[in-house]
């Protein structure tokens, strides 16, 4: 399954872009890699990426809401990582998009360290 292990490699190397204080969604993600109707494919690359210090934290779906929040334990974990970066939320529980959105573009992707790709257990994601 090499294209699936590079689509999610890819997918890695742009949550690891994704600045303290920031998310992006699924779907910015997939329409950056190319086929915005592989957002699923994006959740289930961060899904694999589970106990790595990846910030996968910072992807919420379309709406702001922490549509992944139980691969961190559930969604008061994932929203007090997120608080945590001084990231806001509306009444009803999603993040303010408008605020906070960081969409991939060409000059915002670089290279990726090796300490922070999956599969490096040296810097394991801490959770409360």
């Amino acid at each position: 399954m090499p294209i699936k292990v590079d689509f999610f490699q890819r997918v890695w190397d742009i949550v690891a872009q994704i600045p303290v204080g920031k998310v992006t969604t699924y779907g910015h993600i997939a329409e950056y890699l190319g086929s915005r109707s592989a957002a699923r494919t994006v959740g289930w690359a961060l899904k694999a990426a589970k106990g790595t210090s990846l910030p996968c934290h910072r992807v919420v779906n379309r709406y702001g809401a922490l549509s992944g929040a139980k691969q961190f334990g559930g969604p008061q974990v994932m929203e007090y990582l997120l608080r945590s970066e001084k990231i806001t939320f509306n009444e009803e529980g999603c993040v303010v998009i408008a605020r906070h959105l960081w969409v991939p573009a060409q000059d915002h992707i670089s290279e990726v360290s090796t300490s922070q790709k999956p599969g490096n257990d040296t810097e394991a994601a801490s959770a409360p």
